[in-house]
This record gives structure tokens, C-alpha cells and sequence, in this order.
């Protein structure tokens, strides 16, 4: 059977009749009997707030990048913060042109159980029906929502490094509309969206990125994709086009590993708390990258409470049959406390080198990215390499070019 004839007999199964021609689809259970193609979650980020945006009768559209390619997509929307049930009246998804513009022709219609529309509930979570459509790996697709209900707040991850579109307030359902004119606002922040999976034969898997700022990429150029995971599926891609895994991103700046203890509090679900939501929900994932821990320090973690929760998720990690990679915990200058930042001292620099040897030697993990010394300044082991450093907290481009550069990709083999 030819790769074409593959496709089709996958579409026909799906919608569970003898045509193709519709673009949502009811089972996919079928369908994955009969072909090598299977889910893979190929893009996601982490909703951490309700966002402060007020959206009436408008319609957004949210920007993002998937890391394999397919023959079929489907999109998942959360509503984890909102206050209220979230009215979706249409949605459509589209190939990004150029900014807010789509590729002519290609803006296909999203439905939930065969609906064109869907209510998602205080803290719920949809993912539609399968829509048929051709996807390259690192393509930007636009997914259009219409709002048409008053003064909804998005759910909202808050630092996506992308930008996203709005159209005005008042101006309605422009969701199959192709051209950029009505979306006159922008947003670095993405709302709703959780993750895109993608119906692929050539993805061996998905790596999920856990973290914090650090993998969320602050510091890192907006629409570029420079951060050091974006460096990492650039290079499995051109490793092996035809077959390589899927790259997701599941940072949140200020992340922490764990609530307890936290002088001041965490702002944002701890990692123990969005495992299940950030990691083990998506389809197909193999590989787990950890890398957190600063922010627990700097909020008077000690050093033994800190391994007792990455030790704790590399647990429940392996417990799901999943690879857990450490990763050593970054250098971080020297800051007086201010407000409530209880600041950066010389002791829980101390603290930091402690859990890295802890991680490098006898940690619980399957693997070890020694990210600490690909950025440190050798002459000075606690701060960043100034080539590297954009903060003193962060790397700058150029240093999660290294990061991204020094990852053996063996260690991303399912």
C-alpha cells in the first residue's frame, strides 16, 4: 500500500464512513490499529494564571509551533483558572503566512464531538475532534477562538516568547477569516491553549521539557525560538527528518518543585502538583527533561528537602515507564533581598552546588544534562560566564545556544 493510500484508508477509518472529505472525525482508536501513524502531543505550554486581558465578542488567535509533522492534528483547550464556564463559538486552525496571516486556502473548521462549538467548565479541559491536515515539523499554526461571551479572563500561560493575535472588542467571529486585518492586538502570552497533538508516522515519541524560567526562555528573542529546547528539536529534526521525537515545552517562570516551606509561597503550580497535567496527559511522551530547582532555593529551601521532591518526581516518572533526565541547576549571582525576594546569598549557592553533586552522582535519574558547567564562568564557578549571562539569573541567547548544543541526542532515544 502506498504512503498515500496509507493516509486515506487512516481518514476513512477515523470518520468511521467511506468519504474524507470532512475535517473533524470521530475515532481514533480504529485508525491506529491499521497504520504506523499514531498521537503524538507535538507542542504545549503550561496555563499558570488567569490573565488580566478582558475579551468581549472578539475572536483570538494564538501562535504555535509544532516540532513533528502528520497527516492529521487535534487541539486541546484548558480552562484550568478560569472563574467562569468558557464559551468557545468557533475555532478554526490555519499554517501561519506571516504574523496573523494564513497560508490561502488552508483555515480548516475545529469541532468537539462533532459540534462547531464547546463549553469548557470551571478548571476542564477538551481536546477536539481530529481535524485532517499536512503538518511540517517546526510549522507555526494558528489556532482562531471566538469569545462571544463578555469580560472573559483567558486562562492563560503568561510568557509564551510569541506572538499572538486579537481582534477588537466588539468585533465578533472572524475565526475563518485568513487575512491579519482584523487582529489588531497582540500578546505574548497564550490563552487556553494547551497542546497540539499530531497523527504521525515519522515521530518516535515526545520529550517534555519540565522546568522553569529557564526552559519557558526568559531572555530569549521574541518569535525567534532560541531557547535551549527549541536548539534541541532543531537539531533531532536535522539528525533524522523522517524519524525523530517531538520537543514540549512545560516551563513556567518561578517554578518551584515543591509548595512546602517556600519563603515567599510559589506562584504558580509546583511541579509535584502539574505532573499529571504537564507531563503523563500528553500522548506518546518517552522522555522527561527536569530542570528545576533554583527557585526553590531561593525561597529557603534546604538542600535535603529540595532532592526529597526531585526524587519524588523521578519516581513517578519511571513509575509511568517514562526516561527522567536531571539536570544540574544553573549558577545565580548574588542579590540583597528586596520586598518579598528573599534575594541570593553565598549560602544557598552552597545549597545549589550540593543538590548538583547530588544529581550528577547519586541522583535518581536515568540521565544528567550538566547544564551548570556548560554556562559557568571558570573563573568564577557561582555566576554565569558573561559571554553566556543576560541577568544573572538567565542565559542569554547565545547561552542557550550552548545549552541546547551540548545535549547528546542519545539520550533522547526512546
Amino acid at each position: 500500500m502506498t504512503r498515500a493510500a496509507q493516509v486515506m484508508r487512516t481518514l476513512t477509518v477515523l470518520v468511521g464512513v467511506a468519504t474524507v472529505t470532512e475535517l473533524g472525525f470521530a475515532s481514533t482508536v480504529s485508525a491506529q490499529a491499521n497504520t504506523d501513524a499514531r498521537w503524538i502531543t507535538a507542542w504545549g505550554t503550561s496555563q499558570q494564571s488567569l490573565g488580566p486581558t478582558m475579551i468581549t465578542n472578539a475572536t483570538v488567535r494564538m501562535i504555535a509551533r509544532v516540532t513533528v509533522g502528520g497527516e492529521a492534528v487535534r487541539v486541546r483547550l484548558d480552562n484550568t483558572f478560569g472563574e467562569t464556564p468558557l464559551v468557545i463559538g468557533e475555532a478554526y486552525i490555519g499554517p501561519v503566512m506571516r504574523g496573523a496571516g494564513l497560508t490561502a486556502g488552508s483555515n480548516s473548521q475545529i469541532r468537539f464531538g462533532s459540534s462547531g462549538s464547546v463549553t469548557i467548565p470551571v478548571g476542564g479541559t477538551v481536546t477536539s475532534d481530529p481535524i485532517r491536515m499536512n503538518v511540517m515539523a517546526r510549522q507555526d499554526l494558528a489556532i482562531s477562538l471566538y469569545i462571544p461571551e463578555t469580560n472573559v479572563q483567558p486562562s492563560q500561560h503568561s510568557q509564551a516568547y510569541v506572538t499572538s493575535y486579537l481582534s477588537d472588542n466588539g468585533s465578533g467571529n472572524v475565526t475563518n477569516t485568513q487575512s491579519s486585518e482584523p487582529f489588531t492586538g497582540t500578546t505574548t502570552s497564550t490563552f487556553w491553549l494547551k497542546s497540539i497533538d499530531v497523527l504521525t508516522e515519522s515521530a518516535t515519541g515526545s520529550i517534555v521539557g519540565f522546568g522553569d524560567s529557564i526552559t519557558d526562555g526568559v531572555c530569549s528573542t521574541l518569535n525567534a525560538h532560541d531557547r535551549w529546547q527549541d536548539w534541541v528539536a532543531a537539531r533531532l529534526y536535522l539528525a533524522s527528518p523522517n524519524a525523530h521525537p517531538a520537543m514540549v515545552n512545560e516551563g513556567i517562570s518561578g517554578n518551584t518543585v515543591t509548595s512546602e516551606g517556600l519563603q515567599p509561597p510559589p506562584n504558580s503550580p509546583p511541579g509535584l502538583e502539574r505532573l499529571e497535567r504537564d507531563v503523563f496527559s500528553h500522548e506518546g511522551v518517552t522522555h522527561v527533561v527536569l530542570f528545576m530547582g533554583t527557585n526553590d532555593i531561593r525561597r529557603e529551601v534546604s538542600a535535603a528537602a529540595l532532592i526529597a521532591g526531585m526524587e519524588e518526581i523521578a519516581e513517578r516518572i519511571r513509575a509511568r515507564g517514562l526516561m527522567v533526565i536531571g539536570t544540574t541547576i544553573i549558577p545565580r549571582h548574588n542579590r540583597a533581598a528586596s520586598g518579598t525576594n528573599t534575594g541570593w546569598t553565598p549560602e544557598k549557592s552552597n545549597i545549589r552546588r550540593e543538590v548538583n553533586e547530588w544529581i550528577r552522582n547519586t541522583g535518581s535519574f536515568d540521565s544528567v544534562l550538566d547544564f551548570d558547567t556548560v554556562v559557568r564562568d571558570p573563573d568564577d564557578p557561582d555566576r554565569i560566564a558573561p559571554t553566556f549571562d543576560c541577568d544573572g539569573i538567565h542565559p542569554n541567547p547565545r547561552g542557550y545556544l550552548e545549552m541546547g548544543g551540548s545535549v547528546p541526542l542519545e539520550l533522547l532515544t526512546p
